[in-house]
């Protein structure tokens, strides 16, 4: 993988492309969700699913980051969904603020042969949908980005009825530990590798909604802070320096979790021992995937994570 100086270079000549309103014979759909309008384009090309079928899909993923933050964290998006040919499954997908007259734009590669059991298994269009909830950060910070999307991600749909518990925990569990410091590293903000992008990131997070939690007698979490940060108009729209959006979510919670936790892991390693974590919150591994167990020392912290959490789409 390339630097992400690299990566933001090559995305700005792919966006100095203008991509067309729309190329294809459907016409343009307008999704209310969570307080939200969500402009849905299709690109040329063809699936073999139905329109409503996909409409339904999208509309789904935008309810699941609507559990999560309270509302849509955005109040306008455009997402443009663009066929690809002989495939299955969603492909890629991309999101960006401010761009085509939208404050958030994103772009998903669906195959043309994709059916209704890949979509009721796809995570991609909620990651993407959660980088709308957070400002957009320079490329050094670009791991806490992509570590709230992975780590919110399996929660929020869990939090919508769309993944069971278990599969949250699961995913953590093997996706974690992909996340550790290796030999060389030299922080988050200085270490920009696949690994480290994504589930470093995700542990950052992670470790934060259990020290919240823990600090707050369990009555709040990760969750209060960045519904904080929405609430103050913390969108993919704009550029805030990081400190000034970690204070608001600290202020939600009435802790400093978010400015110590990123202060300690930003430039320097921060290993996790992830056996002892997985024992404390109760969660197993199994035959049949993970075993929860409700006697942990922090199975209540665990149980507060996924809980449902209530919604207002008042802005």
């Amino acid at each position: 993988m390339g630097s992400l100086t690299t990566y933001s270079a090559i995305l700005t000549l792919a966006l100095s492309i203008a991509i067309p309103a729309s190329a294809s014979p459907i016409p343009s759909q307008t999704l209310n969700v969570g307080g939200a309008s969500i402009q849905v384009d299709f690109g040329e090309g063809k699936f073999d699913l139905p329109t409503a079928t996909i409409l339904t899909w999208v509309e789904t993923c935008a309810k699941s980051v609507t559990a999560y933050y309270g509302r849509f964290p955005i109040a306008r998006a455009r997402i443009l969904i663009l066929p690809v040919d002989s495939k299955h499954s969603v492909r890629q997908g991309t999101t960006w603020g401010n761009r085509y007259g939208f404050p958030a734009f994103v772009r998903i590669r669906l195959g043309e042969h994709t059916t209704t059991a890949d979509l009721a298994a796809d995570w991609t269009l909620t990651h993407e949908l959660i980088h709308t909830a957070f400002p957009d950060l320079p490329d050094d910070q670009h791991w806490l980005e992509e570590g709230l999307a992975t780590y919110i991600e399996p929660i929020a749909r869990a939090q919508n009825g769309q993944l069971p518990i278990t599969q949250v925990w699961d995913g953590m569990t093997q996706g974690m530990p992909n996340g550790e410091p290796e030999e060389g590293d030299r922080g988050l903000d200085r270490t920009h590798t696949w690994g480290r992008t994504y589930w470093g990131g995700a542990m950052f997070c992670l470790m934060a909604d259990i020290a919240i939690h823990r600090q707050t007698n369990n009555r709040q979490g990760l969750q209060d802070a960045v519904r904080a940060i929405v609430n103050a108009g913390g969108g993919i729209d704009k550029d805030w320096p990081l400190p000034r959006t970690l204070e608001i979510g600290d202020r939600a919670t009435n802790t400093t979790v978010l400015t110590d936790l990123y202060r300690q892991w930003s430039t320097t390693p921060a290993p996790v021992d992830l056996t002892d974590l997985w024992n404390k919150l109760g969660v197993h591994s199994g035959p049949s995937g993970v075993i929860l167990d409700p006697a942990a020392p922090w199975a209540k912290i665990r149980e507060a994570i996924t809980a449902p959490h209530p919604i207002s789409t008042s802005r």
